[in-house]
């Protein structure tokens, strides 16, 4: 038989099915994804070259529909806010994906882009040498650990009727799930750049 002319599935149909598979069950497999899309599973190889692709490109994807502008890379602190929220707000699309992604290289040329900006933002701030590596690691330890917790349950802590009062009190003046994370995330955001501010004094002392 001779083989079709267009093919059967894209990899752009790969990566939005292994998306709606991590959404509902947060993970995929190669067996699942080809039975979601109705092919075989020897077909996908025809594509990509496994299930460490197809991460990737699940990576670059969730990055490219969550763009950021940099309007002046001199100004270092607005395109840190600018790359972490568009980071976060990536996630916030797919949460579950956090934690499969955080177990692999980064190898997607959108997502290194990303971290290239960050770079440069870093090194005009007037960070050098190490420094510029130690802050990518902390700003992307912090715009991953929100991320991850976009998937945590809506009740991350349940203390006991008694006992645990600080923790208890802390929780009522926290506000709804959306808010907390919300406040959590600016509140976070303000003191990682505030430290950053205070490493740079530091250096120039």
């Amino acid at each position: 038989m001779a083989r079709p002319l267009v093919p059967l599935i894209s990899i752009d149909a790969l990566v939005t099915a292994a998306l709606e598979l991590v959404d509902e069950a947060g993970d995929f497999s190669l067996p699942k994804l080809a039975k979601r899309i109705g092919v075989s599973q020897s077909s996908i190889y025809n594509h990509v070259s496994g299930r460490e692709e197809i991460l990737e490109l699940m990576r670059g994807r969730i990055i490219s529909e969550s763009p950021y502008v940099l309007e002046d890379e001199r100004d270092w602190e607005a395109s840190l806010r600018a790359i972490v929220r568009s980071y976060r707000d990536a996630f916030a699309r797919h949460p579950k994906l956090a934690p499969l992604l955080v177990l692999q290289t980064v190898q997607d040329a959108q997502v290194m882009a990303l971290y290239e900006n960050l770079a440069v933002a870093l090194e005009a701030a007037g960070f050098q040498g190490r420094d510029v590596m130690s802050a990518i690691s902390t700003i992307d330890s912090f715009a991953l650990g929100f991320a991850l917790d976009l998937a945590a349950p809506d009740v991350v802590w349940a203390p006991p009727a008694q006992g645990y009062p600080a923790l208890t009190s802390a929780l009522a003046h926290a506000g709804p799930t959306d808010e907390r994370g919300e406040a959590a995330f600016e509140f976070g955001l303000e003191i990682l750049i505030a430290g950053l501010h205070s490493r740079l004094q530091s250096t120039v002392l």
